[in-house]
C-alpha cells in the first residue's frame, strides 16, 4: 500500500441506542476489513442472544459491561483502510456523565460523525456533542440521520432533521458540514447507496469519508517545534553530537532557516534536520524529526524551536475554556500541574468566569458548582512562560492538560482561548 496514503481521524458522537457501534461495525464489515474469526465469533454471539441479524456493534463495545448492557462506556479505538485512505475511528460514549470521554477522542480528529435516530430527532445529547465538536475546532462534520428504515426510509423525517439542526448549528463556529440517510443495520447509504431512498444523491458515508479534503486542517504557517528529548550518543564516533527532537505541530522547517530558540530568546540556524538516521532538506506538520544546530546552545525538553520572525504568545497567564473531568468540584485557587506540548510545569487556578449552558450556548455567571462533564471558562497563572498560540490558530499549540499534583490524575482538558 502507498504509505503517501492519507490517514483520516474522526470521532462519534450521538445519543445512547443511536447506532453509533453498529455503524463502525457496518463501516468494518462492508469494507472487508474484518478477519474471517472475528466475523464468525459475533454470529455465535448473535445467535446466542436470539438475534435474527447479526449484532455488529460486538465488534466494538469491547468492555464485558459494554457488551451485558448493549452500551459504549470508554473510547474504543478502531482501524481500517481502503485503496483510498486510511482511518483511525474512536468510538465514544452517548451517556452524558461520559462527556469527558468525548473529548478524549475527538481532541486529534479530523472529523466528527455526529448520529442522529431519525425517530427521536435532535436530543440534548445531539446538541452537546456537537458545541464539543464546534470548540474543539473539529473542522468537518457529518450528520448521519441513522435508523432510517424504521420511518420509512422518509425523505420528509430526513428533511425536517436537516433543517432542525441546520438552525442549531449557524450558532457554532462549524463551516463544513454534511448530511447524510443511513440505515447503519441494514447497510444503507454506508458503504453502498441505498435503493430505497434514490431521493438523496449526496454520496453514502464511505464516499463522503474518502473524499473528505483534509491537506488544509494542518497550520501551515507558523511553525513550532516544541523539544522532546535532546539526543547525546556520547559515543567517540558521535562525541560531539547534539540532537534536539520532536513533533512539528505547525509550519515547515528548512535547511538553513534562521530560529529563535524559546524560553532564552537566542538566534541560531538549523545545520541539519534527519529522519529515520536520514538527512532532509525540509520537514513539515505533523513529521516527527531531530534536528541539529549551528550554535552550541543550551536547550532542553519543554522548549520551543520557531521561526525568527514568528514567535507564539509568551505568558504565564492563560485564559482557557477547560472541560471538567474531575468527580470533585472545580474550585478558584486550586493548584495543578500544567501539561502544554513537552513542557510541564505547576500552576494555579485564578478565576472561574463562566460555564456553559449546552442546549442555550449561553454563558451562566452565577452557578453553584462547577462539577464532573461541565463545560466554561477559567483563568490560570503557571509558575514559569509558556509558549502558545490560541487553540483556534493551532489545536496542538493551543491545548492544555490539567493534572491533579496529589492523585496525578488528569482533571480538566483546555483549550486556550
Amino acid at each position: 500500500m502507498n504509505s503517501e496514503i492519507q490517514i483520516l481521524r474522526f470521532t462519534t458522537a450521538g445519543s445512547v441506542d443511536d447506532g453509533k457501534s453498529t455503524l463502525i461495525g457496518r463501516l468494518l464489515l462492508d469494507s472487508k476489513s474484518l478477519y474471517f474469526d472475528q466475523l464468525e465469533s459475533i454470529e455465535q454471539i448473535s445467535k446466542k442472544k436470539g438475534f435474527d441479524y447479526i449484532d455488529l456493534s460486538l465488534l466494538t463495545d469491547g468492555l464485558k459491561s459494554e457488551r451485558q448492557q448493549g452500551i459504549t462506556i470508554d473510547v474504543a479505538y478502531r482501524y481500517f483502510s481502503t485503496p483510498k485512505r486510511k482511518f483511525i475511528i474512536a468510538d465514544t460514549p452517548g451517556h452524558i456523565q461520559y462527556t469527558r470521554n468525548m473529548i478524549t477522542g475527538a481532541s486529534t480528529a479530523n472529523l466528527a460523525l455526529i448520529l442522529i435516530d431519525a425517530r427521536k430527532g435532535i436530543l440534548e445529547q445531539t446538541k452537546r456533542h456537537s458545541f464539543i465538536a464546534s470548540i474543539l475546532k473539529i473542522p468537518h462534520l457529518i450528520v448521519c440521520i441513522n435508523k432510517m428504515d424504521l420511518v420509512n426510509y422518509s425523505e420528509s423525517v430526513y428533511n425536517e432533521i436537516v433543517q432542525n439542526y441546520q438552525d442549531f448549528f449557524s450558532k457554532l463556529d462549524i463551516h463544513d458540514v454534511r448530511f447524510v440517510p443511513i440505515s447503519a443495520l441494514n447497510g444503507d447509504n454506508v458503504v453502498n447507496n441505498s435503493e430505497k431512498m434514490n431521493w438523496y444523491n449526496g454520496g453514502t458515508l464511505m464516499y463522503n469519508l474518502e473524499n473528505l479534503y483534509i491537506s488544509s486542517d494542518v497550520n501551515h504557517l507558523d511553525a513550532r517545534l516544541p523539544v522532546q528529548y535532546v539526543i547525546r550518543p556520547q559515543t567517540h564516533k558521535f562525541g560531539d553530537y547534539r540532537g534536539y527532537a520532536g513533533k512539528i505541530e505547525g509550519g515547515a522547517f528548512k535547511k538553513g532557516d534562521r530560529i529563535k530558540l524559546l524560553p532564552s530568546g537566542f538566534m541560531t540556524t538549523i545545520k541539519a534536520i534527519e529522519i529515520n538516521g536520514k538527512n532532509i532538506e525540509e520537514a513539515f506538520s505533523p513529521m516527527s524529526v531531530s534536528v541539529t544546530l549551528k550554535d552550541d546552545l543550551d536547550v532542553s525538553r519543554g522548549d520551543m524551536i520557531v521561526k525568527e520572525n514568528n514567535v507564539p504568545v509568551i505568558s504565564q497567564d492563560l485564559d482557557l475554556m477547560i472541560c471538567w473531568m474531575d468527580s470533585a468540584y472545580l474550585k478558584p485557587r486550586k493548584k495543578v500541574i500544567i501539561k502544554h506540548t513537552t513542557n510541564e510545569c505547576m500552576g494555579m487556578i485564578t478565576d472561574i468566569l463562566y460555564k456553559l449552558d449546552i442546549n442555550t450556548l449561553h454563558s451562566i455567571k452565577d452557578f453553584e458548582d462547577f462539577k464532573l462533564n461541565d463545560i466554561g471558562r477559567i483563568k490560570i497563572r503557571s509558575s514559569k512562560p509558556l509558549f502558545y498560540d490560541s487553540y483556534k490558530k493551532n489545536r496542538h499549540t493551543g491545548s492544555i492538560i490539567l493534572i491533579d499534583p496529589n492523585t496525578n490524575a488528569t482533571i480538566a482538558a483546555g483549550m486556550i482561548i
